[in-house]
């Protein structure tokens, strides 16, 4: 039996269920899978776990069921069911890509990873992803578990990023004309549940006859991978007004740049280039401000710490809106979540921000 073989029947007992997979069974039927379901669910999977994703991917599909209606969504509807999921580039361009399937495909989208990748926020991996799931194409799909699960088959020792065109082109020949798609959830699976980074169950794979680390007994050496970057720090203040009614007052950010038109409790100009103010001279109005304490909060290219304020305030017209906390009506980003957590305190005990 070929590689491609033992992992396929492996796949068709021990397949993982998620919301969005079509069973293999159903493939075998001839039934395949909605290609709508599939981007989604890629999309939402990028940077995310799957436990995280399976209850937004209900949301999402309960709310707009085809790749149409979210085209008719707006971007602001869309945001606010994203919230929490972060990195929201990839809700922007969610939306952008169902307008641009429903506008110039008719609401069906193109069936190759080639043309699939003119689309917005649709890169190589994602593309090749689609095609094989939902297509059927026999295109190499390398994810980060297939990443560690080809470098210990074959020994890899070249680091990552470098080793990429080397394990792209081991997959693209393990890949079979026939159930590509199936072969590269298998693949996926392997690495999520088997071949994992620490510890893998080698004893139970169904390929540890045909895996160099396995027989050399060190598979937790692959992949290699290059020293990672330090992240710089950045840091900047946060100020969470609260009015009598226990509501806060709350801003839109600006449409470009890091959590673009998110909501926010005002804070100072910081990025991943720059520190923003700290003090009480960059708050937005006058008031009895008080400090709450620090936050901290992991982006992919820096590590921001925000000081945050808080203050009882009426402002009859404020720099922005006063907000209940029904949390289901903003879309509000993780990072604003901890800081209004953080400012109101005794408020939110037994309490817990909505998505």
């Amino acid at each position: 039996m070929t590689i491609a073989d033992k992992l396929l029947a492996w796949y068709d007992s021990s397949h993982r269920k998620m919301p969005w997979r079509t069973p293999p069974a159903d493939i075998k039927r001839g039934i395949r899978p909605d290609p709508y379901r599939v981007w989604l669910s890629e999309v939402m999977l990028q940077q995310t776990s799957v436990a995280t994703v399976a209850a937004y991917f209900i949301k999402f599909t309960g709310i707009w069921p085809t790749v149409r209606d979210l085209a008719t969504a707006s971007e602001e509807d869309v945001l606010k069911a994203w919230a929490g999921l972060g990195y929201y580039s990839r809700a922007r361009n969610l939306k952008k890509c169902a307008d641009r399937v429903a506008r110039e495909f008719g609401g069906r989208f193109p069936e190759t990873a080639a043309k699939l990748l003119s689309l917005p926020g649709i890169g190589p991996y994602t593309a090749a992803a689609i095609a094989a799931i939902a297509f059927n194409e026999s295109v190499p799909v390398v994810d980060g578990n297939i990443e560690r699960v080809v470098t210990r088959l074959f020994e890899i020792q070249r680091p990552l990023p470098a080793a990429k065109p080397a394990i792209t082109e081991r997959v693209a020949k393990l890949t079979p004309p026939a159930r590509p798609g199936d072969f590269a959830q298998a693949m996926m699976d392997l690495g999520a549940t088997i071949c994992i980074p620490r510890k893998p169950s080698c004893i139970i794979c169904p390929l540890r006859r045909d895996c160099g680390a396995a027989k050399a007994g060190n598979p937790e050496i692959y992949p290699f991978k290059s020293p990672k970057k330090i992240k710089p720090k950045r840091v900047g203040a946060a100020f969470v007004a609260v009015n009598p009614h226990d509501e806060i007052l709350l801003r839109k950010r600006k449409d470009t740049g890091l959590l673009a038109g998110m909501s926010e409790a005002p804070t100072t100009t910081w990025n991943s280039n720059l520190d923003g103010a700290t003090g009480l001279e960059a708050a937005p109005f006058e008031a009895d401000w008080k400090r709450c304490g620090d936050v901290r909060h992991v982006f992919t290219h820096f590590e921001l710490e925000l000081t945050v304020y808080r203050a009882d305030a009426d402002i009859p017209a404020p720099p922005g809106h006063w907000w209940s906390l029904n949390y289901k009506s903003e879309a509000l980003p993780t990072l604003m979540k901890k800081v209004i957590e953080a400012a109101l305190g005794d408020k939110m005990k037994g309490r817990k921000i909505r998505d």
